[in-house]
């Protein structure tokens, strides 16, 4: 792609996120999801592959109809109380066509459906964009209005999540589709603390950035994209996929590494909330998608592979691991000593 071009579509997207999460305003915040839309499909088509083609296709048409589900709302909210604020979204019908919205935003179950494929279609880095940043400005409206949405009907689609990203991601081999039902799995725990505890959930995402960060920039370095090559590449970089099971297993939220931190917090407010019965059900989901995160640290440092691969094992990789994998590995595994400062912040 042409460096101008990838300078004005990065722009667009910093430009679009930072309008949505900085507005008060419906029409602005509308403005800056456009934005971010149109400005990450040519990123997502710039391989002009026809797998890549049919995700950016399928990207605009799940996110136009979210955009126009929004407007919609925000109309209907500004009819019924004269309103265009963010927060005082009050109407009963603009919450429930608020909420399925920004879960088609960001791939909330039962909306889920479109957002492995679009990652599977899209390059590991620009499926790293779409695993994190993309989904910060919907976050942010679901942040805003949380006090006004139906605790019931975010309850249960973040129960669904849970399951659908632990099911789901059983039965994978392409590394892309199973680091998107773990982004779904996720938004489940977000989801489901969001109305008790807001700025829990943004701890959570950020957490959840680091984390999907370093696996990413990982699988880039030494450019995995399915098990099989997973399973070789520990010749090319024997020590960076000794932490990508460190990563990973943190992802699972196993203590005592980074990921556990956020979980722990979850349950301990939703037992707070009386919600034990909730608490105990994403909980035992959880365990599915420990599974998958074990699966994947297994091949990328325990399994050898059974037969003659049909490419040579190369024991040197030309884009060594650089600076911000270190970085984002090392916060994504040993964050779990500074839990006592978080009361102090939420």
């Amino acid at each position: 792609m042409n460096p101008h071009a990838k300078l004005t579509f990065s722009v667009s997207l910093l430009l679009g996120t930072t309008i949505t999460i900085s507005s008060n305003h419906w029409m602005m915040a509308w403005t800056g999801l456009e934005l971010n839309t149109l400005a990450v499909i040519p990123l997502i088509a710039k391989s002009h592959h026809p797998r890549a083609v049919e995700a950016a296709v399928k990207y605009f048409l799940v996110q136009a109809a979210a955009s126009t589900l929004i407007l919609f709302s925000s109309m209907t909210n500004a009819w019924a109380t004269g309103q265009w604020d963010i927060t005082q979204l009050t109407h009963q019908t603009s919450c429930l066509l608020l909420t399925a919205a920004v879960a088609m935003k960001l791939g909330l179950t039962p909306f889920h459906f479109w957002f492995p494929e679009v990652l599977q279609g899209s390059s590991l880095m620009t499926a790293l964009l779409l695993s994190t940043m993309m989904k910060f400005p919907p976050l942010t409206i679901l942040f805003m209005t949380s006090h006004a949405l139906n605790p019931t009907l975010l309850t249960s689609m973040a129960i669904a999540s849970a399951a659908v990203g632990g099911w789901m991601g059983l039965n994978q081999t392409q590394t892309r589709k199973i680091l998107a039902f773990s982004s779904i799995s996720h938004l489940g725990w977000m989801t489901i603390i969001i109305i008790y505890n807001p700025k829990l959930t943004l701890l959570t995402f950020y957490l959840y950035i680091l984390m999907t960060s370093s696996v990413f920039l990982t699988l880039n370095t030494t450019k995995t994209l399915n098990l099989p090559t997973l399973m070789t590449a520990w010749t090319k970089t024997p020590m960076l996929n000794t932490t990508l099971m460190l990563t990973l297993l943190s992802l699972a939220g196993l203590p005592p590494l980074t990921g556990f931190l956020p979980k722990w917090l979850i349950i301990q407010e939703l037992t707070k909330q009386e919600m034990t019965m909730a608490t105990t059900i994403i909980t035992m989901l959880s365990l599915l998608g420990l599974f998958f995160y074990l699966r994947l640290a297994y091949h990328s440092t325990i399994t050898l592979p059974p037969n003659s691969t049909n490419h040579m094992k190369q024991w040197h990789v030309n884009s060594p691991a650089n600076t911000p994998t270190a970085i984002l590995t090392s916060l994504s595994t040993l964050l779990l000593p500074l839990s006592p400062m978080i009361p102090t912040i939420i």
